[in-house]
């Protein structure tokens, strides 16, 4: 069965909690299950890159302490952050899910920037 989880991303600079060379990113999350079964979302993995190619890999269960359960054509949704060395950077990474019928699967989260306003023009 094919499962269908489509992840977007919508970013935030945090300009009062950044200094010079610690830049704070705000990501928040929608999860969409556009399937026919609930899916369990089980842990994360994350690849952080700064514009310097410094790459920080973040493993873990679940997303904030959680570990939702994705009804058929509903969404999860949560905020966290990272914080980058650059004011520029990407991440990119993947849920591993587990599907009603016992499979297990990943869901790719596309790549996103998080860019500091105004520096990409």
């Amino acid at each position: 069965m094919k499962h269908h989880i489509e992840v977007t991303v919508e970013t935030e600079y945090q300009a009062e909690q950044s200094r010079q060379g610690e830049y704070v990113f705000v990501y928040h999350i929608c999860i969409a299950n556009k399937g026919e079964q609930a899916a369990q979302l089980l842990s994360r993995k994350w690849l952080i890159t700064d514009a310097d190619g410094n790459v920080t890999e973040v493993q873990g269960d679940g997303v904030i302490g959680e570990q939702p359960v994705i009804a058929p054509q509903s969404e999860h949704r949560y905020s966290s952050f990272t914080v980058l060395r650059t004011p520029v950077g990407c991440m990119q990474g993947s849920y591993q899910m587990q599907a009603d019928d016992g499979s297990f699967f990943e869901a790719d989260i596309p790549m996103f920037t998080l860019a500091v306003p105004r520096l990409l023009q």
